[in-house]
């Protein structure tokens, strides 16, 4: 094998590489129905209404059935807290990640492509 060959077949594997890790950093979008009280010119929910909706979620009412909790237990605990602590409590949702942060998986890809990539150099 020439030279020229081995150099080229470098370049496609570092583009790949770089390739492969961009699209690993990416962050994934989703698409979704927008519910007709959050459309923009509706008016806002309370933050109560946006902690019961949460909990109205089905994959938020599976965590809690996982956990021993009924999701009409949860929604009347809601009910029952003082708006001081349904405000601290929607404030510390508000601060949850959505998304675009890297996983584990994602950072051990990445890691290991540095590292053969810098092995090949």
């Amino acid at each position: 094998m020439t030279q020229r060959m081995r150099n080229r077949l470098i370049e496609l594997f570092m583009l790949f590489a770089l390739a492969a890790a961009g699209a690993a950093v990416m962050p994934r979008a989703q698409a979704a129905m927008i519910p007709s009280d959050q459309a923009p010119g509706t008016t806002a929910p309370t933050e109560r209404e946006r902690v019961k909706g949460l909990l109205a979620r089905p994959e938020v009412t599976k965590a809690l059935a996982d956990h021993g909790v009924a999701a009409a237990d949860a929604a009347a605990r809601v009910d029952a807290m003082t708006d001081e602590e349904v405000a601290q409590l929607a404030g510390k949702i508000d601060q949850l990640a959505a998304g675009g942060a890297l996983s584990n998986d994602q950072l051990i890809i990445i890691i290991l492509l540095v590292v053969l990539l810098v092995l090949i150099l």
